[in-house]
């Protein structure tokens, strides 16, 4: 029995050793009221099926953040080549609503631009340790590549929204490497130019309709404004406390669209109100900090890049979905991170955060790793 014991509290500690608990802790409520949210808006079934995909990404998480960071540095090539194949399969084997976004695995769906909100920074990561930083002009237009590839067949399947968070992963990790600012505002301008092309070229017709929707929803206040006006009414309508769990009208009369995948931060609004939105927010920040933080006590650069991209993308995330229900940006198709209901991007959300406690758990010491 003693035995057992003993074997039973060093498998706690081993366990506990590679997680971040200040980490997990944010992260853990996140999920539960993400599941909160998911039983009002979409019932038990939502809830299993979701939890179940939450499993699989704290296994992953845990799993990630037992590796060494030296071993996943290596391996980096490699996972952004092999998250690189189901992006082109879904181009073939791909289905969607508006193109090819998803790979029908029989078991569950694929969405291969999640992989690569994961892959891709690691891959910037990756090439940019090797290099002297700041990064030079010949390192940049490199890194614009590795970027630029996936982020591009992204659009083309098309995904707009996906495109631009996985875009955004990568030019943080220039950022952090010390990237100019001028360079920035030359980007800016650059993307402002080419507007017009694609607004003529690629945009899709639903695509149009939203940017336009978000100019002015009222337009067309029965059809394609519809979303983001009956958003904002939830939005509002919350008040200070909230109605209560499970009493949103505007959910449960169905006036919210997809209120359990991109509108589910709406549904949080109405029911829980500013209270409920200000306690959530509040966790966002702990996560954007505590990845800030990690890559502040790292000593190599690949572990600085990745933990503090991880950070700044998550806020990303946040930012583009909060201001896509309350009318702020236009409608992207662009899920809150842990409320909505979604699973290769839960589980890709998680494995990020496994890898930025692996950066946590084997920081250098003294020129080598402990």
């Amino acid at each position: 029995m003693k035995v057992f014991l003993r074997w039973a509290m060093d498998m706690v500690v081993r366990f506990s050793n590679s997680l971040d608990w200040v980490l997990c802790g944010a992260l853990g409520t996140l999920m539960l009221i993400g599941l909160a949210v998911l039983k009002s808006a979409g019932g038990d079934g939502l809830v299993y099926a979701q939890g179940a995909r939450l499993v699989v990404g704290l296994a992953a998480m845990w799993a990630i953040s037992r590796v060494s960071i030296l071993r996943i540095r290596s391996a980096t090539p490699l996972i952004y080549a092999i998250s690189m194949i189901p992006l082109l399969a879904v181009f073939v084997l791909g289905t969607g609503k508006y193109g090819r976004q998803w790979l029908d695995l029989k078991l569950f769906f694929l969405q291969p631009a999640e992989l690569l909100k994961v892959s891709l920074p690691m891959m910037v990561a990756w090439y940019l340790h090797r290099m002297p930083l700041p990064p030079r002009f010949s390192t940049v237009l490199v890194s614009a590549v590795i970027i630029g590839v996936p982020t591009g067949l992204v659009m083309l399947q098309p995904d707009f929204g996906t495109g631009v968070l996985i875009a955004a992963s990568g030019a943080f990790v220039l950022l952090l490497a010390g990237l100019p600012w001028w360079w920035v505002g030359v980007a800016v301008g650059g993307v402002a130019a080419a507007a017009p092309v694609a607004w003529f070229w690629l945009l899709r017709p639903y695509q149009k309709d939203r940017i336009m929707m978000f100019m002015d929803p009222e337009s067309d206040a029965l059809g394609a404004g519809w979303n983001i006006i009956q958003s904002k009414i939830a939005i509002g309508s919350g008040g200070f406390d909230g109605k209560g769990w499970g009493q949103g009208s505007q959910s449960h009369l169905n006036f919210i669209p997809e209120q359990t995948t991109d509108f589910a931060f709406s549904v949080l609004s109405e029911e829980f109100g500013w209270i409920g939105v200000a306690i959530v927010l509040a966790l966002y920040l702990v996560v954007i900090g505590r990845c800030l933080w990690i890559a502040s006590q790292s000593r190599d650069s690949y572990s600085r890049l990745l933990a503090g991209a991880t950070g700044l993308a998550f806020f990303v995330y946040v930012l583009v979905n909060g201001g896509m229900i309350s009318g702020l940006l236009p409608v992207v198709g662009v899920p809150m991170p842990l409320i909505s209901y979604g699973g290769t991007s839960a589980v890709s959300l998680l494995a990020g955060f496994g890898l930025v406690m692996a950066a946590r758990r084997h920081q250098p010491v003294h020129g080598g790793y402990g």
